[in-house]
This record gives structure tokens, C-alpha cells and sequence, in this order.
């Protein structure tokens, strides 16, 4: 089957910075496929040469089988636009924007006064329809801003971080929206996010991607599965080959390397960053692999001088394969 999406060594640069620098991935027709990484990846620059809000640098992508490069009118047709930024009239109500954005698409009459309704019920706003936008919460802005990039019956549809500042209620409709979306109609979904739990929960598949590049891209259960059973970071006095390959040579454990520092977690004080070594231990299984790392060096009289465990999540994944978290 012929992907909805080929993207192909695609490429922006701006004067000698390169903001995205050859990506390539498919999206399957049905397929929620997740954009992941941190603020200023990529993810955003992507998305925007792939709607034809910015002209590519090199590569290309088709869309439908419509080439960005030559075919981008063709191509708008299948694709449907939900930006960070409201894309909204804030005195016109609801439904005189997703009019205008209707009409846009060449939706005219019946067509369009059905495919408004149809929008406004899928992101659960028909009854505030009549109300002007600047009445609205930032969460229900982010739904119409949704409702928007619908109203021409898109096959895929662009979601860029369409969850930013909104409340745990909003958060849960757009969440609702995308898989009944997905479920009900079949309809393709690129989502980008820096919230890992997101993807998780939606994504069949995702690209991991850092400073232009993506560095990961498999199913999410096979990139959690990078982790194995967990990461540890051991501080130690000191650090030698030998050491490594001793507790690498320790059952549960996978590997174990030098590691710069331990992660902080959210509201850890940097003052707990010991002086010292740092150790990465890679678990099979990460409980177990901890009683042997701890036995063993209690075993050598080499004293443990902080600890930190990573489950394996989306969140540890990036960790692992950049040594930095999604937030910095």
C-alpha cells in the first residue's frame, strides 16, 4: 500500500543554520504517527514545508502521491493545517470562522453548513457555536482552532502541539477528538509534541527528533523496548574499564558505560550532584539488576554516592539517546 506520507531527505536551512537536516519517514493511510522532541527540534519546521507554509532547502515529500515541490496546490486538498498559533478571527463566533475557512476550501451551501456542524460536534462545541472566540477559554480556542484545519474533510491532518497552555479538560476533548478521528473515519494524523505521555497514549509510530535530526522512528513499544528494563545512573568514587566491565558482566544488567551526570528529576537540587563518576547502567530488568549493582559493590567496598533509576518510558528513551531531557 502507498503511503499517505513519503517524506524524503528533507532539508531548511537558513543562511548557514540548518533547522531540519535530511528527514525521512512514511504515515501509513490510518495511521497516528507521532513528531517527538523538545522546542526548537524541528518538529514545527517540518510540518510547515509539509503544508507549504515554508519552501524546502532540499528533499522533498508527496502527499497523496503530490509532490510538495511542484504538486503543493494538489497536495493542500489532502491536508488539513491545526498550528501552534491560533489561526482565528477572535470577534467572529465559532462558526463564522470555520465558514470562512469552509469557504476557503471552495465549501459552499449545504456542503458547508453540514461540514461546520459535523466539525463543531466532533470537537464538542456546537453548543457555544454562536459565540464569539474572545469569549472563549484558551482550550476551547485550541478546539475550534482544530475544528478549522477539518472542515474540508482533510486525509491527514497536521497537529502542532495543539495542546499547548490549555486545561486537563480541553486537553482530554482534543485527546478524544484525535482517536475518534482516527477510529470513525480513518483519518491520518501527524502529531507533534514535547509531552511524551501524548504520544504515548495516540501514536502508533514516532520519530524521535533533536537539533533537525531524528535520531529514533518505530512503533512506541519498540522504542520504549531501546530501554530494556530501565537505565540506572550509579555515582561512584571513580570510574575505571575494569569497573564497567564488571558490573556490565552482572546479571540483569545489559551494558553499563561512563555517563557525564545523572538526570535531575523535576525539583531535585542541583546541589545533589555529587563529585565523582558517573555510571550508566542499561538493565534487562531494572529491579534486579539494582540488587546485583548494589550487592557487588557492596561486595568491593566501593561506596554508592547517589542513585537514580528511569523506568522505561518515551520520556528516559530520549534521555538515553540524547543524554538530555525533552525540557531543556
Amino acid at each position: 500500500m502507498t503511503p499517505i506520507l513519503d517524506v524524503q531527505q528533507l532539508s531548511k536551512k537558513y543562511g548557514d543554520f540548518e533547522a531540519v537536516k535530511e528527514v525521512s519517514f512514511t504515515v501509513e493511510e490510518g495511521e497516528v504517527f507521532g513528531l517527538l522532541g523538545p522546542n526548537g527540534a524541528g518538529k514545527t519546521t517540518v510540518i510547515s514545508m509539509l503544508t507549504g507554509v515554508l519552501p524546502p532547502s532540499a528533499g522533498t515529500a508527496l502527499i497523496g502521491g503530490y509532490d510538495i515541490r511542484t504538486q503543493m496546490n494538489q497536495a493542500k486538498q489532502l491536508n488539513g493545517l491545526v498550528p501552534q498559533d491560533l489561526a482565528l478571527y477572535p470577534t467572529l463566533s465559532a462558526r463564522a470562522n470555520l465558514n470562512f475557512f469552509g469557504q476557503i476550501y471552495g465549501l459552499r451551501g449545504k456542503a458547508l453548513r453540514e461540514q461546520v456542524e459535523d466539525v463543531l460536534r466532533i470537537v464538542s462545541l456546537t453548543e457555544r457555536a454562536d459565540q464569539p472566540i474572545e469569549t472563549f477559554s484558551g482550550g476551547m480556542k485550541r478546539r475550534i482552532n482544530i475544528a478549522a484545519g477539518l472542515v474540508h474533510q482533510p486525509q491527514i491532518l497536521f497537529l502542532d502541539e495543539p495542546t499547548v497552555g490549555v486545561d486537563p479538560q480541553s486537553r482530554n476533548h482534543i485527546f478524544e477528538s484525535v482517536q475518534r478521528l482516527n477510529r470513525e473515519r480513518d483519518m491520518s494524523v501527524i502529531y507533534t509534541s514535547h509531552y511524551m505521555e501524548e504520544v504515548e497514549l495516540l501514536c502508533d509510530r514516532a520519530a524521535i527528533i533533536d537539533e533537525g535530526h531524528i535520531i529514533a522512528l518505530d512503533t512506541i513499544e519498540n522504542l520504549i523496548g531501546l530501554l530494556g528494563g530501565g537505565v540506572i545512573y550509579l555515582g561512584l568514587p571513580r570510574v575505571d574499564a575494569g569497573l564497567l566491565a564488571q558490573i556490565a558482566a552482572l546479571p540483569a544488567v545489559r551494558e553499563a558505560l561512563p555517563a557525564e551526570a545523572a538526570p535531575l528529576g523535576e525539583g531535585e537540587a542541583v546541589a545533589q550532584r555529587e563529585t565523582g563518576a558517573k555510571v550508566k547502567v542499561v538493565a534487562e530488568q531494572s529491579q534486579q539488576a539494582l540488587v546485583n549493582v548494589i550487592g557487588w559493590l557492596n561486595t568491593q567496598d566501593i561506596p554508592l554516592t547517589s542513585l537514580k533509576i528511569l523506568e522505561p518510558n518515551l520520556e528516559s528513551v530520549f534521555l538515553h539517546l540524547t543524554g538530555k531531557t525533552l525540557r531543556e
